[in-house]
């Protein structure tokens, strides 16, 4: 038996190949009635997208690259889930690769790796600087996670100086005067740990609470270890304090551990917060209080404007080469699509750099609010 062609899926839903090309392509610009005919035709046939030719034909591999400091830290392995799932969905496939938080590493991802294997590129840079990112011609499209060092690139984050300020009012309003900001940096900059000191510092100056430069709590890692190892150094110290900020849940969880073994109970003596909401905070013993991003909203949103990078990139007229999708005629059954709205960024022309923020929330447990009934 023959496989089934794009036109047989046509003529079976009785609607046009172009129509079902946008279907395939998920274009926003379909009604739901077209696309929910269209994909029970799909399925009915056994239609199969031939994957490897539709990029070739575009121009492109179908690769993509997300590039992150370490996969080891659960925040990065649960984004790449996220990135993953959403890539899947436009037909893509993520090559992950692990930077080490290292200039060279950084700059060589953001060159393509040398290569033109990767359509594009989203990357989570730690040690790249402002004029790294510069002069990027020549490099394929790039989406940049964190915060924003460069203006002219694309760049999705959390608000983390809000998210900071937040974190600290929250144990502020718990009666703790004493916040110690474990992974704090006290310089300018545009990198997380200094968004989310700023952050830390504005709601101590709120509530009328002298900044200590002592309070800031370096760290040689965002990893479990340097919690555990600050926080102990502290308590050797002899540095008094009732509520520990923590600039990642890694910090934090090594934190709990220190306070621990040193008889300090979590949250009566001590309360403690940290950011990125990972896994092992919600098995802890207790509980751990965090800024929770929303990493699904992170990647959605990265890989769509990174899709729309490589398509102004391989066909900058906003046409699909392969038929299809931003500037493609409509077919008849579309007419109604319009009530569907689309997807914010979609469309032909080449856009401005995108710098989108999306949400945070603060999720509180047993590290900041006590056991139930307690």
């Amino acid at each position: 038996m023959a496989r089934p062609r794009i036109k047989d899926v046509a003529r079976h839903a009785g609607v046009s190949e172009k129509t079902v090309s946008n279907v395939i392509n998920d274009y926003a610009h379909v009604s739901d009635r077209t696309r929910t005919v269209v994909r029970a035709s799909i399925e009915q046939l056994g239609y199969r997208v031939n994957l490897a030719g539709r990029h070739l034909r575009k121009g492109r591999t179908g690769i993509i690259a997300l590039v992150v400091p370490e996969l080891d830290i659960p925040y990065f392995a649960e984004l790449a889930r996220h990135v993953i799932r959403e890539a899947e969905k436009c037909s893509l496939t993520v090559l992950i690769h692990q930077s080490g938080a290292d200039r060279a590493h950084e700059l060589a991802a953001l060159a393509g790796f040398g290569s033109t294997f990767v359509d594009g590129i989203i990357l989570s840079p730690l040690a790249l600087t402002a004029d790294d990112l510069r002069d990027r011609a020549g490099f394929p499209p790039t989406v940049l996670l964190g915060e924003l060092l460069e203006e002219g690139a694309d760049h999705v984050a959390i608000d983390n100086e809000r998210a900071a300020r937040e974190a600290t009012r929250h144990l502020i309003s718990l009666g703790r005067r004493t916040v110690l900001a474990v992974g704090g940096i006290d310089a300018p900059g545009l990198g997380t740990a200094e968004a989310r000191t700023r952050g830390y510092r504005a709601a101590l100056a709120e509530a009328g609470i002298a900044h200590d430069p002592a309070a800031l709590v370096p760290v040689d890692s965002f990893r479990m270890p340097a919690g555990a190892r600050a926080v102990a150094r502290v308590l050797r110290d002899g540095v008094r304090f009732d509520a520990l900020l923590c600039l990642n849940d890694q910090l934090a969880l090594g934190a709990l551990r220190t306070l621990y073994e040193h008889g300090v109970r979590v949250p009566e003596d001590v309360a403690v917060i940290g950011f990125d909401d990972v896994e092992g905070g919600r098995f802890s013993v207790p509980t751990l209080s965090t800024v929770a991003p929303d990493k699904a909203a992170v990647a959605k949103v990265a890989v769509q404007l990174l899709r729309r990078r490589i398509e102004e990139a391989t066909d900058p007229d906003g046409r699909d080469p392969a038929g299809g999708g931003p500037g493609g005629a409509r077919d008849g059954a579309d007419q109604d699509a319009g009530r569907d709205g689309v997807v914010d960024g979609a469309g032909p022309g080449v856009q401005s750099p995108q710098d989108r923020i999306v949400a945070h929330r603060l999720v509180l447990r047993e590290s900041t609010e006590g056991h139930e009934g307690h």
